[in-house]
């Protein structure tokens, strides 16, 4: 812990005193980065910019950060990746049902905002449609296979005599 400003003496010389010890003491050889320019020190960076770099270093999904209405809205333009990962119509049906619910049950709750991102509901049956689209069409039926081993014994197989 560094000690307290004297009274009497500048802060920037103070800090140029705390500076130069430190450099004498050599607390500033062998840091990361040394020698090396420092990254997009010639872009400007904004207040959003420096969230997003922030969350990508911390491993924080940017999707996370969006407020509710808008991360309704996102995982609607998504369900049709995420329908196409499952196995059958009932799943499909059953996806899009349950975003509709939460999307209705957000249309309830007061925002904090009259200009609060909406986001709208699912249409089921043309997800549904989609997805059995782009699904490859399901072979037909195998004809029934004959018993096979199973022989009429010798004496069935004589021509008959009438």
């Amino acid at each position: 812990m560094t000690e307290r400003k004297p009274p009497g003496v500048s802060f920037e010389t103070w800090v140029d005193t705390q500076i130069a010890r430190a450099r004498e003491r050599g607390d500033f050889d062998r840091l990361s980065g040394a020698g090396k320019p420092i990254a997009d020190l010639h872009r400007e960076m904004t207040a959003y910019d420096w969230a997003v770099a922030k969350a990508r270093r911390e491993g924080i999904e940017t999707a996370e950060m969006l407020p509710p209405g808008l991360a309704l809205r996102r995982e609607r333009d998504v369900l049709p990746e995420r329908a196409a990962r499952l196995d059958s119509e009932v799943a499909v049906r059953a996806l899009a049902e349950d975003y509709n619910a939460r999307v209705e049950a957000f249309w309830r709750t007061p925002q904090p905002s009259r200009w609060a991102p909406v986001p709208g509901l699912a249409d089921v049956e043309a997800l549904v449609a989609g997805w059995l689209a782009a699904r490859p069409p399901e072979p037909p039926p195998a004809p029934p296979v004959a018993e096979v081993g199973r022989r009429r014994p010798w004496w069935r197989r004589l021509p008959r005599r009438t």
